[in-house]
């Protein structure tokens, strides 16, 4: 009885060294090392010398693109201006807000470039107003929560999901609806951009990003919703540089990037006298 057990111990043993060393063998045969990943990484060139650098070759008329900030907080101000300069028309643009007059999307909305806005709060901006009543701007109304979430969906590979947000109400006309639970649900397609414009506090080369607090809001979904996307930043640092556990956006969903100065506008200025 022994002597089986032995032999049986034995057949066991050997079985199982054969699977490590066939396991080893396939093993080293079709994964490279490490550094055959960090080569192509390292050799990437994501840092652009001006906006206009950074925007070239994407533009085209009648493109959706998607833009970060909440308010004038965070707005890729540096990019916008650029492509204003560009002179690209027939826009449709997916932002929380649309600027002001003289600042942000207002200056597109000044050109006559964006045809149509899929917006949240629009209330700061009289040209928006004017051009939204004289019916020369389509504008889609979205629930900021709604818009939120279709630009995450987007950067996810969603292409929809169900909503009880604007039920009932403008908002929801014309599109499916559907019972889960008893409760009537609005279907929200999700937004998958040509571009995504994002503005950051600090990034580095390969595009890691870092927003700081209320520009936070929207960017982060921004980034990853744009077929394309490019972050213009105000601080640069080398790859490495950035501690990965205060990464908001991952670079591997940033394709350009460029350092720019901010002008850091207010939207609503309050003052009071003082004492």
């Amino acid at each position: 009885m022994k002597s089986s057990l032995t032999t049986g111990a034995a057949i066991v043993s050997g079985i199982a060294e054969r699977k490590i060393n066939r396991t080893i063998s396939v093993r080293t045969s079709v994964e490279p090392s490490p550094l055959a990943y960090t080569a192509p990484l390292m050799a990437l060139n994501k840092v652009h010398k001006s906006c206009a650098d950074a925007l070239k070759g994407l533009l085209r008329d009648d493109l959706l693109i998607a833009v970060g900030g909440f308010g004038l907080c965070g707005i890729p101000e540096n990019l916008i201006i650029a492509l204003r300069d560009s002179g690209v028309k027939g826009l449709t643009i997916a932002s929380n807000n649309a600027g002001v007059d003289d600042w942000g999307l207002g200056l597109l909305l000044k050109t006559r470039q964006i045809r149509k806005m899929i917006s949240s709060y629009v209330g700061e901006n009289a040209e928006f107003e004017r051009q939204f009543m004289a019916g020369e701007l389509q504008v889609e109304f979205t629930p900021q929560g709604t818009l939120a979430e279709r630009l995450r969906a987007g950067g996810a590979g969603i292409p929809a999901f169900y909503t009880r947000t604007g039920l009932s109400t403008q908002v929801a006309e014309g599109k499916p609806h559907e019972v889960f639970d008893g409760e009537t649900f609005v279907l929200e397609r999700g937004i998958r951009a040509d571009v995504s414009l994002v503005k950051a506090w600090k990034g580095d080369a390969f595009g890691n990003l870092i927003y700081r607090k209320t520009a936070r809001n929207f960017n982060p979904m921004v980034a990853t919703c744009g077929k394309v996307c490019i972050a213009e930043v105000e601080e640069l640092v080398p790859t490495g540089q950035i501690d990965p556990d205060q990464v908001h956006t991952p670079g591997i969903f940033v394709d350009r990037i460029v350092q720019t100065v901010s002008v850091k506008r207010i939207e609503q200025r309050t003052i009071r006298a003082s004492a």
